[in-house]
């Protein structure tokens, strides 16, 4: 009977996914902050797209 849990293929899974967060945190988060600022853009242009073409 197995005593410890800790290298079962759970906490090994645990400590992958740690490790690669780490190695990947911040590019995760560099490309969150990039979508979301194409997506403000995208939505600037076209509120302007739309304001252009109201006035005209």
């Amino acid at each position: 009977m197995k005593t410890s849990n800790m290298d079962g293929p759970r906490p090994r899974m645990v400590r992958y996914l740690r490790k690669w967060a780490a190695r990947h945190g911040r590019t995760i988060q560099d490309q969150l902050i990039r979508g979301a600022a194409y997506g403000v853009g995208s939505g600037a242009v076209s509120l302007l797209v739309l304001w252009v073409q109201t006035r005209h």
